[in-house]
């Protein structure tokens, strides 16, 4: 393990300007932090995060990275919290260690529950630093170099898989191939160990019967080079198991028929140097058809810049030859990470680049239908959040959803009852905004119902049309609960009971389908009181009796529901206690005024229905006008009235000014007028108020 000196002396090495103390802070914190916790392999866990932030120094990354590195497990795994790392650490580490927290949230997730696919979505919308991959990607590294020391078989096997699905990939997928490939062969030796040992066994009997074949071959090549004016450095490896069986598989053939199986690896100064020395290799070598390849030229998608070839040496054996620049070399090795760090030996000073700008170049043009396909899903990922529930499942949001589409992703009665929400374990509106990453737990309530301006701040199609159903359902509901008492109380100014078929010939007269339609054309005003009782009994609309009333008896309907099968009309904001009455049109919902509104003056075109509030009725909005005088405070003065009187604030707004005073409206929430009331009279006393009038 890297002692603490070590690894500060390694940073500032690459990086002179690097922040030591923040260094030396994390890792003492760390060391704190970890206590006694031990790991499977009997080390102190604290090894592993300091192993995790060396791995990071060769890659010549930021102080901050490393910080990360050193810290990744502190929230995880001990007492620490965000706060105290954000407050020791800064903003950017407290970010980074958050994330890398949330993808390891993932992983502890049991068998049944852990989606290989979510974990992939939840990596590539990870788009805020490029960094916090980075860093997943050297703890998995480690984790793998140190898997042997797990007890159980099935636990190494299915972590190696993840490896493997999962890690490797990503690895791969931007630019990492040194790490992909280690990740590849630890895994492979615990998901195939029987065939990672029989190819093991075959390469250590290649090298034993052949001498060192590698090095004479490398040696070879050098002096060519070398001859021809070429200053190069040659890299000379056998293809590692895992490779070589891969290309078994691809093409069906025994160990035996594989005649590439060893790679070389030319760097040399320049761009032109490539070429020249490629020029060089198969002029000496005859070079194998279809096997050259110019990436400098077309570089692949994720970066990747380097001449490949294959040429038969000697006659007989066939080599694999990749020739780049140093700059090249580092940024194959180690992808986005060299794009990061390699500047001269120095750390690149756009320590806020995101890593998706360069996603979006990588993936910009596919080579294959298969690959399009990938890549339109990893951009599709990135307009897309990523929330767990309090038991870890997790659900692929829009961005801007809120614990509302949450709750009808999850179940759609869980939708239907939602009542408030948990965040991360803290209480916040329904309204509230998720973030990636998020742990959202959906407080309910079986007396619930979906509410009308949930429809403001529900983004998904799914909430949308669940609430939309529940309100037809409900004001379908009310609009036949009224209907039925307009309909018996037009039955009662009948001037003889009904007969036993007198409603299915009205029904029948009126192209009705049923009884609930004829409830809902009455409530609705699509028939006309004088009608349906034409309808009923001939001859009973012409009678004093079927003469239209200035005003109907007296409809009590409890709890109204605003924007439903009624709606509390905004010019006069009535809440109990008021006098109301209601205007009804065709096809309208039934407007609810105050009785001394003055528009009710101007509806010539209503049919006025009286209406009282019931028992139940809860509190609702009212709007008052406050005149202030205009000094420091007066609105404080006025806010703080409200508060003490438990009425709540909606909204304020400014109407007008005067000299000396200026005038606002303002949308309170109250339980009844007398609550009203009550509050114009206390804000009338105070000294700042000059008048409150309710519009």
């Amino acid at each position: 393990m890297l002692r603490q000196y070590e690894l500060v002396d390694r940073v500032l090495g690459y990086d002179p300007d690097a922040d030591e103390a923040l260094l030396n802070r994390a890792y003492v914190f760390s060391l704190q932090a970890h206590g006694s916790q031990k790991r499977a392999s009997g080390d102190p866990y604290f090894s592993h995060p300091i192993e995790v932030a060396g791995i990071l120094t060769d890659l010549h990354l930021d102080d901050e990275t490393i910080a990360t590195a050193i810290l990744h497990d502190t929230i995880e795994d001990t007492v620490a919290t965000p706060d105290q790392i954000q407050k020791m650490f800064g903003d950017n580490v407290a970010r980074m260690v958050d994330g890398v927290t949330k993808l390891s949230k993932i992983e502890a997730q049991s068998d049944t529950e852990r989606a290989a696919e979510n974990l992939r979505k939840f990596l590539l919308a990870m788009s805020d630093d490029i960094r916090v991959l980075l860093v997943k990607l050297a703890d998995r590294l480690h984790n793998m170099r140190t898997l042997h020391h797990i007890e159980k078989p099935e636990k190494r096997k299915r972590i190696a898989r993840e490896t493997m699905d999962i890690y490797a990939p990503l690895a791969e997928r931007i630019g990492m191939y040194e790490f992909m490939k280690e990740m590849q062969s630890l895994a492979f030796a615990q998901i195939e160990p029987e065939a990672f040992a029989s190819i093991s066994k075959r390469l250590d009997q290649l090298k034993e019967g052949g001498g060192d074949r590698i090095a004479k071959i490398g040696s070879g090549l050098k002096l060519l080079l070398s001859r021809a004016g070429v200053d190069a450095d040659i890299t000379g490896r056998e293809k590692h198991p895992y490779s070589i069986w891969k290309k078994m598989q691809e093409r069906h053939i025994s160990f035996e028929q594989l005649s590439d199986i060893m790679a070389f690896r030319v760097t040399v100064p320049t761009e032109e140097d490539c070429y020249r020395a490629l020029g060089i290799i198969h002029r000496r070598w005859p070079m194998v058809p279809g096997r050259f390849k110019d990436y400098i030229s077309t570089p692949k998608r994720n970066g990747y810049r380097s001449l490949h070839t294959s040429v038969m040496h000697a006659g007989d054996t066939r080599v694999e030859i990749q020739i780049r620049t140093e700059e090249m070399h580092a940024e194959a090795e180690y992808g986005l990470a060299a794009h990061w760090a390699y500047k001269s030996g120095k750390v690149r000073a756009d320590t806020q680049h995101s890593w998706i700008s360069d996603l979006v170049e990588i993936l910009e043009t596919a080579e294959s239908a298969e690959e399009l396909l990938e890549h339109t899903k990893m951009a599709m990922y990135q307009d897309r959040i990523f929330a767990f529930t309090p038991k870890g499942e997790l659900h692929q949001l829009p961005k801007g959803a809120t614990p509302i589409d949450f709750a009808y992703a999850v179940h759609t009665d869980l939708g239907d009852q939602a009542v408030g929400a948990k965040i991360n374990g803290r209480h916040v509106p329904l309204r509230t905004i998720i973030e990636n990453g998020d742990q959202v737990q959906i407080l309910r309530s079986k007396a619930q119902a979906p509410q009308p301006n949930w429809l403001n701040f529900a983004i998904t199609g799914k909430a949308r049309a669940a609430i939309r159903r529940k309100l037809r359902l409900t004001e379908r509901k009310e609009t036949l609960t009224l209907g039925r008492k307009l309909y018996d109380e037009i039955v009662q100014r009948l001037p003889a009971p009904l007969s036993v078929d007198a409603v299915k010939t009205a029904l029948k007269k009126l192209k009705l389908a049923d009884e609930d339609a004829l409830l809902e054309a009455v409530a609705r005003r699509r028939i006309t009181d004088a009608e349906l009782m034409e309808a009923l009994m001939p001859g009973s609309a012409g009678t004093d009796a079927g003469r239209a009333l200035p005003q109907q008896s007296a409809v009590s309907i409890t709890g109204l529901t605003a924007g439903v099968g009624y709606k509390l009309d905004t010019c006069c904001h009535p809440v109990p206690g008021d006098r109301i009455v209601g205007l009804r049109r065709p096809d309208e919902e039934i407007a609810v005024h105050r009785i001394d509104c003055p528009v009710l003056a101007k509806s010539d075109d209503a049919d006025w229905v009286d209406l009282a509030w019931g028992d139940k009725a809860e509190g609702g909005m009212a709007q008052i006008e406050v005149t202030l005088k205009n000094e420091p405070g007066a609105l404080g003065t006025v806010s703080t009235i409200i508060g003490q009187h438990r009425a709540n604030i909606i909204n304020i707004r400014f109407d007008s000014s005067d000299t000396g005073f200026h005038t606002n409206q303002v949308d309170l929430e109250v339980r009844d007028v007398a609550h009203l009331e009550k509050l114009m009279t206390a804000l009338r006393a105070a000294d700042a108020v000059n008048a409150v009038t309710r519009p």
